[in-house]
């Protein structure tokens, strides 16, 4: 596929990639703004929205940010009828308070992750990097894979001082899995 072949260009080969099975042993909590978008519209979308926050953070400050800044972009809700989801994009706090009217609280639940590094060549190759990356992980890792999805949070990049590296750049993908055949967490009994 073209998108295969333009992303080993633009970053390096996922498909070479064994990810790391991480449990999340502690909620990550993030504060920002959300758009629900679709495959066709997020290219788009998604730099939009970082506009809109950026400029609103200069307003109305994220209260309680960890002291390095780290951000996190969740993708949730996935409807795989029409493409559609909600992608929040979010600084990480420390604790979530009361918040300014125009923000959104987001946590992201301990569980277990399959964490893919995503290593563009070059800025300019993120959205590349991360369409390349989806379609591997959920169209040939996953079936194959001794896990399947979690759903809700249905993954989410990691942002640290990594990202912002002029040469090599990088950041983590998150995808949240369970073992196949352990029910999902959603039908477990709690009795």
């Amino acid at each position: 596929m073209w998108i295969d072949a333009v992303c080993r260009i633009l970053a390096h080969d996922i498909r070479q990639v064994i990810p790391a099975i991480l449990n999340l042993a502690a909620p990550i909590q993030a504060v920002d703004l959300e758009v629900r978008t679709d495959l066709r519209q997020v290219h788009h979308d998604v730099p939009a929205l970082g506009k809109y926050s950026s400029c609103a953070r200069s307003e109305w400050p994220v209260p309680h940010p960890r002291a390095s800044r780290t951000f996190v972009a969740a993708r949730k809700g996935h409807d795989a009828e029409s493409g559609a989801f909600t992608y929040f994009l979010g600084e990480v706090v420390t604790q979530i308070g009361s918040l300014p009217d125009r923000w959104l609280s987001l946590v992201i639940p301990v569980g277990t992750y399959a964490v893919f590094p995503i290593r563009p060549r070059r800025k300019a190759g993120w959205p590349v990097a991360l369409t390349a990356a989806r379609r591997h992980i959920y169209r040939r890792w996953l079936p194959t894979s001794d896990y399947l999805p979690v759903g809700g949070i249905d993954d989410f990049e990691y942002h640290d001082e990594r990202s912002l590296r002029r040469s090599g750049p990088e950041i983590d993908l998150h995808v949240a899995i369970r073992p196949k055949g352990e029910r999902s967490p959603s039908t477990r009994n709690t009795a």
